[in-house]
C-alpha cells in the first residue's frame, strides 16, 4: 500500500518530534490519528500549541490517552483499524528516569507492550519504535553501530528503551509482525523540549544568566535536526525487512547526524547563533551522562537511503530564530 493512503497511528504525536512527524504525515496524504497524554513532564500547553501547528496542515483524529490504559486503546484500534503504528509516546529524560525508575518501567515498557500486543490483534502490517542512542550508554567502540551487541545502558531511561526494542524483536519472531526500531542521536530543532541543552542554553543565553556546564565540557552529543530524524521515520515506513530468525522482519536503524559535538564547542556556536555571550558555570558531572554518542548510519544510508542535510550551524540559526519567534508572539 503506498504511504499516501496509509492509516497511521502516532503515539506520542504532541510532542517534540511527533508533532513535526505529523505534519510530515498530513502533507503525504496520510490518514493520521494521534494518541497523546498530554502528560506533566513539560507544559500541557506546549504540546497544545504543537497540535495546533499540525492542524495547520490538515485534520486528524487527537484521542488524549494513556498508553498504559490498555482497554482505552483497545477502543482506538478497533475504531481506526491502523496501518502502521509509530510509537514515540515514552517517558523521556536520562536524568529524571534516575528520581522515579517505576513510572519510565511503566510507561515505557508496559505501554509499549499494550501497543505491541493490541497491534498483533489487529494485524497491524508495521510497527515502528522511536528507541534512543542512550541504549549504548559507556559502550566502548564508537561510532555506534547497530551490530554491536555490548549495550551497556546506565539510566532507567536508556533500559526501558532496550527493553521495548527487545519487545518488538519477540513480537516480529512469534507473531509476524514487521518491527522497526529507530535509535534517535539527541534531536533539536524547532518545539524542542524546554529541558534538553539546546533549548535550555538558548533561554539562558536570551536572558543573560549562567549555562550550567557539567562535567569538563568535553562531553560529545551527536545533534541531529528534526527535519533529518523525520526524513529517516518516513523512510522506515517504506522499508520492509529481510527475513531473520523464524521468518521474523525486525531491523534497528540509527538515526543521527555522525557528528558529534563537544559541550564546549555547543556554547560557542550557540554564542555565535545568539551573538551573546555565555557566562559558564561549572558543576559535577551528572549520574547517568554518557561521554559520548556518536552514529554509524551507514546501515541507514545504505538500506533506507537515510541522508542528513543540516550541520549544526544551520540547524542552531534556525532554532534560534523560531526561539526567538515563539517568545515575540507569547
Amino acid at each position: 500500500m503506498a504511504s499516501t493512503a496509509q492509516r497511521v497511528l502516532l503515539t506520542g504525536g504532541a510532542g517534540f518530534i511527533g508533532s513535526h512527524l505529523a505534519e510530515a504525515f498530513l502533507r503525504r496524504g496520510s490518514q493520521l490519528a494521534i494518541v497523546d497524554e498530554l502528560n506533566d513532564f513539560y507544559s500541557a500547553q506546549r504540546k497544545e500549541e504543537n497540535l495546533a501547528e499540525v492542524r495547520r496542515c490538515g485534520a486528524f483524529e487527537f484521542v488524549q490517552q494513556d498508553i498504559c490504559n490498555k482497554p482505552g486503546l483497545h477502543a482506538i484500534f478497533e475504531r481506526f483499524r491502523p496501518d502502521v503504528v509509530v510509537h514515540l509516546a515514552a517517558r523521556a529524560g536520562v536524568r529524571p528516569s534516575l528520581d522515579d525508575p517505576a513510572l519510565y518501567e511503566r510507561v515505557n515498557i508496559a505501554g509499549t507492550l499494550n501497543l505491541l500486543d493490541l497491534s498483533r490483534e489487529f494485524r497491524v502490517p508495521k510497527f515502528i519504535f522511536g528507541s534512543s542512542s542512550s541504549v549504548y550508554g559507556i559502550a566502548e567502540r564508537v561510532p555506534f553501530a547497530e551490530s554491536n551487541t555490548e549495550l551497556c545502558p546506565i539510566s532507567p531511561y536508556a533500559a526501558t528503551k532496550l527493553s521495548g526494542e527487545m519487545f518488538c524483536f519477540t513480537y516480529a519472531y512469534l507473531y509476524g509482525l514487521t518491527a522497526v526500531c529507530l535509535r534517535f542521536f539527541t534531536v533539536y530543532g524547532p518545539r524542542q523540549r524546554p529541558d534538553l541543552a539546546i533549548h535550555k542554553f538558548t533561554r539562558l543565553l536570551e536572558t543573560e544568566r549562567p549555562l550550567p556546564i557539567f562535567g569538563d565540557g568535553l562531553s560529545g552529543r551527536d545533534y541531529t535536526y528534526v527535519e533529518d530524524i523525520v526524513a529517516g521515520v518516513l523512510a522506515s515506513i517504506e522499508y520492509v525487512p529481510a527475513s531473520g530468525p523464524g521468518n521474523s522482519r525486525f531491523e534497528i536503524f540509527n538515526l543521527g547526524n555522525s557528528h558529534p559535538v563537544r559541550l564546549g564547542e555547543l556554547v560557542e556556536l550557540l554564542e555565535k547563533a545568539t551573538g551573546r555571550r555565555a557566562v559558564r558555570q561549572q558543576l559535577p558531572e551528572q549520574p547517568g551522562d554518557v561521554p559520548i554518542t556518536w552514529a554509524d548510519i551507514s546501515k541507514a544510508k545504505r538500506l533506507l537511503g537515510y541522508d542528513p542535510q543540516t550541520p549544526i550551524e544551520k540547524g542552531l540559526e534556525q532554532f534560534v530564530s523560531w526561539y526567538r519567534r515563539a517568545r515575540s508572539a507569547t
